[in-house]
């Protein structure tokens, strides 16, 4: 009889305890499972698995945008918030003329260094697509003006671009093709070719490896197939590379040109927007005038400017990069 009540005692004390526990954690235990449970829903995982992304751009990209907008829409300088003016500084710019012929080298910067890094770009990636020995070499070589530093490498150009220690100069006229220096950064005209020839130096390598890359997936035999019914290197080119290159060529020049058409380091470092405002960008002007006249507002509206023209030509080139992937 002690047996049995002594069994009872144990067994009701054990079941207390394991009570006790079960109910000394009761929150602990249900957030985990809910945590759990949530864990499991796809849509909620990949929240937050974006959520530090999203905070991200919302720091650095949309915030600075939305604050950039605002200020444009005010006659806010240094150290002074200014006032809401709507559209005054918008109508100021468009009434500048210097504003106005940094809007055209903006248009003549970005088309011709485009053409030219494309044209250029792709001659090198066919060059580099064939067999020869030292491949590997040279392909890692051409990268050179793409992982150097903008900054160092346009003062390397600065100095070739020197009226006095020119190295163009020099060679010119010990060739025989000069009898006089050449202007390369004082001259207007020379100034915006100049600086243009360095954009198109320094982007070359972006379009070469793209498009090389896209060289690699043409099945060969379609160019052996073409070679043996009589098609020449030109039509072979024209018939097979190139439309199925030109996919891979639309996203490469699209690219291009949103780099290419807010570029500033390059043109400030060679020129500063001179001579006379005569290489002046959107960024360049716009730096020139927020930061050195500390003007916010008009500088925030110059920057600003060239958001609508970019938006209409990536809208346009977005559109027939599907027409061309649909067909």
């Amino acid at each position: 009889m002690s047996k049995g009540r002594s069994r009872v005692i144990a067994g009701g004390a054990g079941q207390a305890a394991e009570a006790a526990r079960l109910t000394a954690f009761p929150r602990e235990t249900t957030t985990l499972g809910i945590f759990a449970r949530l864990l499991e829903d796809e849509r909620v995982l990949g929240s937050l698995l974006l959520l530090p992304t999203v905070v991200l751009l919302g720091l650095f990209i949309a915030y600075p945008f939305v604050k950039g907008v605002w200020l444009s829409l005010t006659s806010a300088t240094v150290g002074n918030p200014g006032e809401f003016v709507w559209f005054g500084n918008y109508v100021k710019i468009w009434n500048d003329s210097i504003f106005r012929h940094a809007a055209a080298n903006t248009f003549v910067y970005t088309g011709i260094a485009t053409m030219g890094k494309l044209a250029l770009g792709m001659w090198l990636a066919l060059l580099l697509n064939r067999h020869f020995r030292g491949k590997r070499l040279v392909r890692a070589s051409m990268l050179l003006p793409f992982i150097v530093p903008t900054v160092l490498s346009t003062f390397a150009w600065k100095w070739m671009f020197d009226p006095t220690f020119s190295v163009l100069n020099w060679s010119l006229y010990h060739l025989g093709l000069i009898q006089t220096r050449i202007g390369w950064l004082t001259d207007p005209t020379m100034a915006l070719g100049s600086v243009i020839l360095v954009n198109i130096w320094r982007g070359m390598p972006f379009y070469a490896i793209t498009l090389l890359a896209g060289l690699q997936t043409v099945n060969p035999e379609l160019h052996e197939a073409a070679a043996i019914d009589g098609a020449t290197g030109w039509q072979r080119f024209w018939r097979i590379t190139w439309p199925l290159l030109l996919p891979v060529t639309m996203v490469v020049t699209l690219f291009s040109i949103i780099q290419t058409f807010a570029d500033f380091q390059l043109v400030y470092v060679l020129t500063g927007g001179g001579p006379a405002n005569a290489t002046h960008l959107f960024a360049t002007y716009a730096y020139q005038i927020g930061i050195n006249t500390g003007l916010l507002g008009e500088g925030a509206a110059v920057s600003l400017a060239m958001f609508p023209m970019l938006f209409i030509i990536v809208v346009i080139q977005l559109w027939y990069i599907r027409r061309v992937e649909g067909a």
